[in-house]
């Protein structure tokens, strides 16, 4: 197990800096014109990683916001990148480009063995499987539509084969503030080798804290922060801290 991480996120639509309410696009929040420039601030703040995400990508299918990524993978700072990532040349495309790892959602909802192609050609390390769950089944197309399977059947069947980053995201607590799902993340896998990164809800820094205390006695090994930095709940320096 890797030492616990912070993942401070940056949501891009239009190019902008944004956050959604629970994954709806219609409740939107636009919080800065820059992203690279709010990377640049979260690497100044002494970040390992930088979780992003387009939007826009996740939603039509094709990477559209993948200049703003690749420039703000030249700072000083890891950055996992998911949304709008369908084909081998998509994946290619990000870690040439100096991105440390992609995160694979719909895709491994609809076409799983060709992702685990992707985990055998790229690396276990430079592909995260991302799970996003309403009521515990896993939802695609940037959380517009609900698959048929369960998340752990998701993650279980990506743990055979060999995936060692997971993301889960609980829609409905995402972008709310509420707390973080933290029992279903711990449930995900079943492994010593895989990791759960926690995404969603995370408001005070009593989440963060909980959730590292989950990190001693399962497989989480970090979480994702959004709408509490943006909202100034706390500092990325207070969470880092912890």
């Amino acid at each position: 197990m890797s030492k616990f991480q912070i993942y401070p996120a940056i949501d891009l639509r239009g190019g902008k800096c944004v956050r959604l309410f629970q994954g709806d696009y219609a409740q939107e929040t636009v919080y800065g014109d820059s992203p690279v420039d709010m990377a640049k601030k979260f690497a100044d703040a002494g970040t390992e990683w930088i979780h992003m995400v387009d939007l826009d990508g996740a939603k039509d299918g094709v990477r559209i916001n993948d200049g703003v990524v690749i420039e703000a993978a030249k700072l000083p700072v890891n950055i996992q990148i998911g949304g709008g990532i369908r084909t081998r040349e998509d994946i290619e495309h990000y870690l040439s480009n100096g991105i440390s790892r992609v995160i694979i959602g719909s895709l491994a909802i609809r076409n799983p063995e060709l992702v685990v192609s992707f985990i055998e050609e790229f690396g276990a390390d430079r592909i995260v499987i991302g799970i996003d769950a309403k009521d515990g089944m896993a939802a695609t197309e940037g959380w517009i539509e609900t698959s048929g399977q369960s998340a752990k059947d998701v993650a279980s069947f990506f743990v055979s084969k060999g995936a060692k980053h997971f993301i889960y995201t609980d829609i409905a607590t995402d972008g709310t503030l509420a707390g973080p799902n933290i029992e279903a993340n711990k449930a995900l896998v079943d492994s010593d080798e895989a990791e759960v990164i926690v995404s969603g809800g995370i408001g005070t820094l009593e989440d963060i804290k909980n959730v590292k205390a989950a990190a001693k006695e399962s497989p989480v090994a970090g979480v994702i922060i959004g709408k509490a930095l943006y909202e100034n709940r706390f500092t990325l320096e207070e969470a880092l801290s912890c």
